[in-house]
């Protein structure tokens, strides 16, 4: 006898809607959400849709109309609770758009709870588009079947994230002229924790100075070769999962 397909089915897409869910709730998906769903998925009535709300958690739906540019979605199931990321937050200094877009990306699919973008004396750049930088790390969450979005602030300089610093939070400090090993430091951490990566050009001297003076800073070595910003940024965070966070659970 062949098996019951699971409902809803692995390759169903996932798109996180404003708004709380429930159970019978009416969903209006429109945009570029709508043109997803219509052009690239090829949803059509009846489909199966699993939505989350980044506050009650991930719930399947069902396709009960599609208009010309929109979508009427019912939702009927709770598949999971809203998941409770490891207490990490990525400190990365702001990088050319493309490359602190792979940051973004990718420091959302590794379960980062927050995400702050520092400001430093050798940032090629001093803005962040909020909007579209929430965009990249929504998407990313899509696809990665994450249910908790990152919270993501403005960028802020270093004095003042230092001057303001949780005392209770650890900062790791990606350091290129070294420190502990990365990965011993973090094994041995308990915790809530940051970590802070530098811009294109590396921290300047002040900087590293005064990073290395804040009573919750531990530079850490992330190996012998100096690595661009957002490599850093990702390889850190991900021996950080590996090591203290979520992916031995």
């Amino acid at each position: 006898m062949p098996a019951i397909p699971a409902w809803p089915p692995r390759s169903a897409p996932r798109l996180f809607v404003p708004g709380r869910l429930a159970a019978g709730a009416r969903v209006t998906i429109e945009g570029s959400q709508a043109h997803y769903l219509a052009k690239v998925m090829r949803v059509g009535q009846g489909d199966a849709v699993v939505l989350c709300d980044d506050a009650t958690g991930e719930w399947a739906a069902r396709v009960v109309s599609v208009g010309k540019r929109d979508f009427a979605l019912e939702t009927f199931e709770k598949l999971r609770e809203r998941e409770q990321v490891p207490d990490f937050w990525l400190c990365p200094a702001l990088l050319k758009k493309d490359r602190f877009d792979l940051v973004l990306e990718k420091a959302t699919e590794l379960g980062v709870r927050a995400i702050r973008p520092v400001i430093t004396r050798r940032c090629v750049a001093d803005k962040l588009k909020l909007e579209r930088a929430r965009s990249i790390m929504t998407e990313a969450a899509e696809q990665c079947a994450r249910t908790a979005l990152p919270q993501l602030s403005e960028p802020v300089k270093l004095a003042a994230v230092l001057a303001n610093w949780p005392e209770e939070r650890a900062l790791f400090f990606a350091d290129e002229l070294g420190g502990d090993p990365a990965a011993q430091a973090f094994a041995a951490h308990a915790g809530p924790a940051a970590l802070l990566t530098g811009p294109e050009g590396g921290f300047d001297d002040a900087e590293r100075s005064a990073i290395r003076a804040h009573p919750a800073a531990r530079a850490i070595s992330l190996g012998p070769r100096i690595l661009r910003g957002e490599t850093a940024a990702i390889a850190a965070t991900a021996l950080w999962m590996a090591t203290a966070g979520d992916w031995a659970a």
